[in-house]
């Protein structure tokens, strides 16, 4: 398997209750939360991923840097994408832009590493 730059991804939530940083603790407004952002580019990037990935391989979030520019309210419609701009070795960045319409809402990179699904968790049991 190589993995090169270029490879891309997009998800389309609609901002729900759930996704709230009312409901998630992390503020008391009902607009989209910043620890939810994270979480979407994270998924996003594994989407981008997962038909790539040989049998027994895993990525795992090593870093990841955010800029939560605009709020979005419930009901909206926010655009994630994400797209892979540096591998080095085992190392993955990703860089992330949210969008609500035209107004970028959110940006940042997410960092994975590439690893053997047994062998990161009888490390990690191992501890």
């Amino acid at each position: 398997m190589t993995l090169a730059p270029g490879l891309r991804s997009s998800m389309l939530i609609m901002v729900e209750r759930e996704d709230t940083a009312q409901k998630l603790g992390s503020g008391d407004v009902p607009v989209l939360a910043t620890p939810r952002l994270v979480l979407l580019a994270e998924m996003c990037t594994m989407q981008a991923l997962r038909p790539h990935l040989e049998p027994g391989q895993t990525t795992v979030g090593t870093r990841v840097e955010v800029e939560h520019l605009a709020a979005s309210l419930l009901g909206a419609h926010v655009e994630i994408s994400t797209e892979l701009v540096q591998v080095e070795g085992r190392r993955l960045v990703f860089a992330f832009v949210a969008r609500e319409r035209d107004l970028v809402v959110g940006r940042g990179t997410v960092e994975r590493a590439l690893v053997d699904r047994e062998k990161f968790l009888s490390r990690a049991a191992a501890r």
